[in-house]
């Protein structure tokens, strides 16, 4: 059931980027966007925690914030050992995993 919601979830940010840049509607206070940090939540969180993290996000987006840089911040356990090989087939890193504290991590976006 939540990997359906998960994918819903994803459909309807989806859907909300490209109407919305169509249209041109102001633009966020934040970096990543509202509903950029809210994709990158529920690609790396539980759905719930996703939810309720990019709801206070939103409501942080207004003139009463200074806005700015603001990367989401997950909970993610990792193997003591990552064993990393360098081949012509490998695949890209899409996003970038950096400590912060006991477990939890910034997620920071990977450019080409």
């Amino acid at each position: 059931m939540s990997k359906i919601m998960k994918y819903l979830a994803l459909f309807v940010l989806k859907l909300y980027q490209k109407v919305f840049t169509l249209f041109s509607y102001g633009s966020c206070r934040y970096y990543p966007t509202c509903s950029e940090y809210a994709k990158w939540q529920i690609l790396h969180n539980g759905f719930l925690k996703a939810c309720f993290y990019s709801l206070l996000r939103i409501l942080r987006c207004n003139q009463l914030f200074p806005g700015g840089i603001d990367y989401p911040v997950i909970t993610k356990n990792f193997q003591n050992t990552i064993v990393t090989t360098r081949t012509s087939n490998s695949a890209d890193i899409k996003f970038w995993f950096i400590p912060k504290q006991n477990k939890s991590f910034y997620v920071i976006k990977a450019f080409k």
